[in-house]
């Protein structure tokens, strides 16, 4: 097959992240050099080969700063430091190192809307010192009552009272991560500063962590009671959150090079365009999530009662939107925050390889900046958790708490089947390197189980396996590489209404990709609506591929790749 690299007029002065895969790594879940249970930097250096021979161009690192650990390193106290259990500066310098000699970039995670409450900066706060007496969102009033009725997104009110302070303070997460206050230019100087130095040491990129976040209104006022949670309407995509974004990439993120994606939850397909098309707030993509939401209520994201069934014809709408509405889109199934792709999207029992390289072939065909989360290559699918007890993320814990509290269940054995649906921790648990004891993350004790299926489902495993899932990643990361139209050529949906069958174009000049993915599990017949003669076969997720789409019947959850 030739998939000869078409060039794009601006292919000579193109960012290097529009050609580019990023890899997701967790690290307290990654790999754990030192037998204490918890991944390090040490020990993703050791694995630097792996990521080398899956052949991505960028490494997304979730926080490795030091942190109390609340929320697993996303709460902050030292924005200069690496956190004792991850390792030194100097690990984190060899790391870079290790990537940077095998052609791979460094993202950082940059989580800027919060730090932890053991921040020296709040710590000053907190104690009335200047400057930083106004780093953070502080109320005086009745310790009994909030300053308003914003609820935060891990659940419970979004206000803590502090008695050394004797004011309330802002936490639109866990009440261990207060909010900095945007609105002070002392804190977007300090920001900034941190981003500097960051980038002198190598970083190429960053992942701005609940950035739609940063700004909110003045005077703080209520929000609608029915909304969930209460509040987000106004601090989410607050009045200046643009010029907050433009004023740091004046100062730092928009330097030569630098590649930026912000996190955005609660935001529309519009919302990120927009955000996306400016050409002065710095961002070159923005996660948008109502793809991997679709089987939410719409009215509240943590309600139990909520089925976890979605619609592939509302999954296409979403996606053909993100496709060709957002200028540069960032693709994605999983990261440190959902249930595992293949759970959700998938069937992760019957047909587990099949419908995990379905999602691989999706994923790696779509326009944009593709990210793939760690454990995704090899399959890694929900976990089981039988007690809550087993249960560390500080999200659903926060949740099912609230709802306790709220009588709307008896007790946290009621919503054992939906945390096994939704936690987040299902993203979190080791990876499976082998089928030896702790899957080979660790010699010790693991911070978190180890899911159950890692006897079959490890790297080791799937290294000896030809037709496993981490080869099909393998041979579609290279696809991508070698053929233009994969990366820069537009996408076109096609049998919008067909609830089985998801299947697009991507055209580029003469060149045409054709995707046909069988998204069910039963059999169904691809009646092509546009013209196929000669269409080459280029891959597939099955053995033998389908030499041609038209009037094939497509095989569960089969994957099939053609030129025309």
């Amino acid at each position: 097959m030739d998939t000869h690299v078409e060039t794009s007029e601006d292919s000579l002065d193109r960012e290097w992240w529009t050609e580019a895969v990023v890899y997701q790594i967790y690290p307290r879940s990654f790999n754990d050099s030192d037998g204490d249970g918890v991944g390090d930097l040490s020990g993703i250096v050791e694995n630097v080969a792996y990521l080398d021979e899956l052949g991505v161009d960028a490494v997304w690192l979730s926080p490795v700063y030091e942190s109390p650990g609340e929320d697993n390193g996303y709460d902050i106290s030292d924005y200069r430091a690496i956190d004792d259990q991850y390792g030194e500066l100097a690990d984190w310098e060899r790391l870079v190192e290790c990537l940077h000699d095998r052609d791979i970039r460094l993202i950082m995670d940059l989580v800027i809307n919060h730090t932890a409450d053991e921040h020296a900066w709040f710590q000053r706060s907190r104690a009335g010192e200047e400057p930083y007496d106004e780093f953070y969102y502080w109320r005086e009033g009745d310790p009994a009552e909030p300053p308003n009725n914003w609820e935060s997104i891990f659940g419970g009110p979004a206000w803590s009272y502090d008695d050394q302070r004797e004011a309330w303070y802002l936490h639109v997460f866990d009440e261990s991560q207060p909010d900095l206050n945007w609105r002070n230019p002392d804190v977007r100087r300090e920001i900034a500063d941190v981003i500097s130095w960051w980038r002198e040491k190598g970083t190429d990129g960053f992942r701005i962590d609940a950035a739609s976040h940063i700004s909110k209104p003045e005077g703080l006022p209520d929000g609608d009671p029915d909304t969930d949670p209460t509040g987000i309407a106004h601090y989410s995509h607050g009045p200046t959150l643009d010029a907050y974004l433009e004023e740091l990439t004046e100062r730092t993120l928009g330097e030569a090079g630098v590649m930026t994606v912000a996190e955005m939850g609660h935001t529309t397909v519009e919302q990120a365009a927009e955000y996306v098309a400016s050409e002065s707030n710095g961002l070159e993509m923005v996660f948008q999530f109502d793809h991997v939401g679709i089987g939410d209520s719409p009215e509240d994201l943590f309600d139990p009662e909520a089925s976890d069934e979605w619609d592939l014809t509302a999954l296409k709408d979403i996606v053909t939107r993100q496709q060709t509405e957002i200028a540069w889109p960032a693709p994605f199934l999983g990261n440190h925050d959902l249930p595992r792709a293949v759970s959700l999207f998938g069937d992760d029992e019957r047909y587990h390889r099949e419908s995990a390289t379905l999602l691989a072939t999706f994923l790696l065909t779509l326009r944009g900046t593709p990210f793939v989360y760690q454990g995704d290559a090899i399959g890694m699918h929900n976990a089981e958790f039988q007690h809550l007890a087993e249960i560390d993320d500080v999200m659903t814990i926060g949740r099912v708490e609230s709802l306790q509290e709220a009588g709307v269940i008896d007790s946290r054995e009621e919503v054992r089947q939906f945390v096994n649906e939704r936690s987040r921790d299902h993203a979190r648990t080791p990876m499976q390197w082998t089928d030896g004891k702790h899957a080979g993350f660790t010699d010790g004790s693991p911070w978190l189980k180890v899911n159950e299926r890692y006897t079959e489902i490890n790297v080791e495993a799937a290294r000896a396996d030809t037709h496993s899932v981490l080869a099909h990643y393998r041979e579609l990361i290279d696809l991508r590489h070698e053929w233009a139209v994969l990366v820069d050529g537009d996408y076109e949906l096609l049998l919008p209404e067909d609830e089985q069958l998801y299947a697009y174009r991507r055209t580029l000049s003469e060149e045409t990709a054709l995707i046909v993915l069988n998204w069910s599990a039963e059999p169904a017949t691809f009646e092509s609506p546009v013209p196929t003669d000669g269409a080459d076969a280029v891959t597939g997720n099955y053995t033998d591929v389908p030499s041609t789409p038209d009037g094939t019947t497509f095989r569960p959850y089969e994957a099939a790749i053609y030129r025309l």
